[in-house]
């Protein structure tokens, strides 16, 4: 099948870097193999509400600075589960797929893991869709690749620290930088490592209580009186639980101030010590 003209949609949370792979798809699309590119506003919303408009070399012309989407992006509006009414949802997956098909020969999905479950099931039931990772998390088990707004995480992160390292010193703390990652710990590990973090918490090495506060007591008994602890979301200690989502046990994701609330009080407890 000739593709003469792809749709693109955004969806989920922003990222850096959005605006600069739809950039990335119009200009490759249009100057490489002649094709039309159309952009549904606010991800799968606009599919269903048939929103659109034409996505040219001129609409994408200077965007490459500028965050968030031109798409508009939504982490809602699911077609398998779509409201129809107040508390109504319903399977309107059919006719997502013949919208998109009677707009486009194809659908590049821009999201995160909500919006490519969506595309992938869509994809099972014919349509043809390509899916381009969105997560700053860098969490792709694909080779050495590197997710887009990755760098741009870690090097924000890092400058936190190098912020939160002249105020640990001069008042003696010890201070916890919580950042994302809730199954890969690659913006920790980077931005830790960048940074200078005497501690570094990772989903992928479960850690233990009394090993943190034997580097914290090791450090002060060097005269080292502040600490530096970055901690990813998604870390958990030897015991294998989640300790902060079982601080909201309805929770159906991790509560992002669980690291705070569970950490600080030994954390703090050591650094008066």
């Amino acid at each position: 099948m000739l593709v003469k003209r792809v749709a693109v949609l955004t969806g989920g949370g922003d990222a850096p870097g959005l605006n600069a792979v739809i950039r990335a798809i119009v200009k490759t699309a249009t100057r490489e193999h002649d094709i039309e590119v159309i952009g549904f506003r606010d991800g799968f919303k606009g599919v269903m509400e048939e929103k659109y408009f034409q996505l040219t070399e001129a609409e994408v012309s200077g965007i490459l600075h500028r965050g968030g989407t031109i798409l508009g992006t939504t982490n809602r509006d699911n077609p398998f589960k779509y409201q129809v009414s107040p508390g109504v949802f319903e399977d309107r997956s059919k006719t997502c797929i013949e919208i998109i098909n009677s707009k486009a020969d194809a659908l590049i999905v821009i999201g995160g893991d909500g919006s490519l479950s969506i595309a992938y099931e869509l994809s099972k039931r014919g349509l043809k869709v390509v899916g381009c990772p969105k997560t700053i998390d860098n969490d792709l088990a694909v080779g050495k690749a590197q997710t887009f707004g990755f760098e741009t995480a870690y090097a924000f992160a890092t400058e936190a620290l190098d912020r939160l390292h002249s105020t640990a010193e001069a008042h003696h703390r010890v201070i916890v930088l919580e950042v994302m990652g809730r199954y890969a710990g690659h913006i920790a590990l980077y931005s830790g490592v960048a940074g200078g973090a005497d501690v570094i918490l990772i989903p992928e090495i479960p850690f233990s209580y009394e090993k943190i506060v034997n580097k914290l007591r090791d450090r002060l008994s060097k005269n080292r009186r502040f600490s530096l602890v970055v901690v990813a979301e998604g870390a958990r200690p030897s015991d294998g639980i989640w300790w902060f989502k079982s601080l909201l046990r309805k929770a159906p994701i991790p509560f992002a101030w669980g690291n705070r609330q569970c950490c600080s009080p030994t954390i703090g407890k050591t650094n008066r010590n």
